[in-house]
């Protein structure tokens, strides 16, 4: 296995409209779709699309959104071995676009929330034999600290992706020190280090410092259209976007540039393989800036990039 996720499913409601609704205004949209979403299974899709091998953990409900989610990872190619089902919903997402690409997103996690540490253990073989794994926060915090140990104890050569969104406002200090590279955005990064205001490259830069200094071997912070930040300790820098492009739908850019990462990272490829890690950074960059030239999530996300 060449990456292994372990996280959410949500089914995506989407609604387009003009400009977002404040409180207590009711707006005619412009369009409406429903795709696939839910951060752990965007990533997972993302890295299989690219051509890794990979295996998604987690939980769907027993309801008519499992099911179109169960076909949706066969057609991409995701191994659902330790998918499982749970009585009650899947989670479900309904998120909100306007005309400038920005979204407002409300989850409910439904399904997600029964992801248990028994489950971890039921997919041990699968986690542990994986080159990268990712984690999010859209499952219960106990399941994912349960699988970072597991890979520690077991497999630390594995390299561990944390992606700590949607943003918390504290997370356990042990988890940082699981984790080779520590994720975040400017709003997470502002929630959950407690500072005033990440704007600017230099916030960001900052911001990545603090993570490695709670125990994350590299700790970087997406800029969105401003690229990339990390810090790590060898390297500190701004990884840019490539190009600038016209974005429709910024939904699950995040989760783009997460999955392209961990694919890079996995790959067996003598060419991509032999990339530094700032360069697959880049590349990861572009992916997810692909990713928003279409409307949707997964659907948005491409099957090939550019070395070069």
């Amino acid at each position: 296995m060449d990456v292994v996720v372990i996280g959410s499913c949500m089914t995506d409601l989407i609604s387009y409209v003009p400009t977002l609704p404040r409180p207590g205004e009711t707006l005619h949209g412009t369009s409406f779709k429903m795709g696939f979403g839910g951060k752990g299974a965007n990533q997972a899709v993302m890295a299989a699309k690219l051509g890794s091998k990979t295996g998604m953990v987690a939980k769907l409900g027993t309801d008519s959104f499992g099911d179109n989610y169960m076909n949706n990872f066969v057609e991409v190619g995701v191994d659902t071995t330790h998918v499982g089902r749970s009585e009650g919903p899947s989670g479900v997402a309904t998120i909100t676009v306007d005309g400038n690409a920005e979204n407002v997103i409300v989850i409910v996690g439904g399904a997600n929330n029964e992801l248990s540490p028994h489950d971890i253990t039921s997919a041990k073989d699968m986690i542990t034999s994986a080159h990268v794994a990712v984690f999010q926060m859209e499952i219960p915090l106990e399941t994912n600290l349960c699988a970072l140990k597991l890979i520690k104890e077991t497999n630390p050569s594995i390299i561990t992706i944390f992606n700590a969104a949607p943003a918390v406002d504290s997370l356990p200090d042990e988890l940082y020190s699981y984790c080779d590279i520590f994720c975040v955005n400017e709003t997470e990064a502002e929630v959950l280090l407690s500072v005033r205001e990440v704007a600017t490259t230099d916030d960001g830069l900052k911001a990545a410092q603090i993570l490695r200094q709670k125990g994350s071997k590299i700790g970087m912070v997406t800029m969105g259209a401003s690229g990339v930040v990390f810090s790590s300790e060898t390297c500190e820098t701004h990884v840019p976007c490539r190009a600038t492009v016209k974005a429709v739908d910024t939904t699950g850019a995040g989760d783009a540039f997460i999955g392209a990462l961990a694919h890079l990272l996995a790959a067996s490829d003598p060419q991509v393989h032999a990339l530094s890690f700032k360069k697959k950074v880049e590349i990861a960059c572009s992916v997810a800036s692909e990713s928003v030239t279409k409307l949707g999530t997964q659907s948005s996300y491409p099957t090939t990039y550019t070395i070069n």
